[in-house]
């Protein structure tokens, strides 16, 4: 279950609560991370067991350089450097990933709603999240308050020239073209 609220911090959510009641708070943004993802069910990347922690660099389709680059450094898999020279380790490494937010495996907590309500009760000025899962998008907060730090899974666009992509096609092209490292898709390719 959930762990036990500090007073402290009950107070605060109370504070803050009736200043949004009383009309004190009459603009708010929200700075989101890995915690609401965590909250879904979603791995983090960081945690023991996340994807750094478990991250195989000799499943990926990567050069010997590239693969002790990973090795000698987890975080390098989602770097750009990397990415820009090739995204098949990212793309195979997140592939589930991918594949399970365009299923729906993964839906909204609280955090999310709040943005939604904040949004309806035009309190809301922006969404500012780390968090790529896309779930922010599936809220009625329309785009254009919400900034995806990181880039989203609820908006396909080119990495490199940065024009919008049909969402369909890039699921197919993932599900097609990325193999499945895991073997859990009989489908993929090998």
């Amino acid at each position: 279950g959930m762990p036990r609220m500090s007073p402290e911090y009950a107070a605060v959510i109370q504070e803050l609560a009736a200043g949004l009641r009383t009309g004190q708070y009459k603009r708010v943004s929200i700075l989101s991370g890995a915690g609401i993802s965590v909250n879904c069910g979603i791995p983090d990347f960081r945690s023991p067991g996340g994807m750094y922690d478990t991250l195989r660099p000799e499943l990926l389709t990567a050069t010997e350089r590239q693969r002790a680059m990973m090795r000698q450094d987890p975080t390098a898999v989602v770097s750009w450097e990397l990415f820009r020279a090739n995204s098949f380790p990212y793309l195979e490494l997140r592939r589930p990933f991918i594949l399970g937010v365009a299923d729906g495996k993964w839906k909204m907590t609280i955090s999310h709603y709040l943005a939604q309500l904040l949004h309806d009760r035009s309190l809301l000025n922006k969404v500012f999240t780390q968090n790529i899962d896309g779930l922010d998008y599936q809220t009625a907060v329309p785009g254009d308050r919400i900034v995806s730090v990181h880039g989203s899974l609820g908006r396909i666009s080119c990495e490199f020239c940065k024009s919008p992509q049909d969402k369909a096609q890039f699921l197919t092209a993932v599900q097609r073209n990325i193999k499945d490292i895991y073997g859990i898709d009989g489908g993929a390719p090998a």
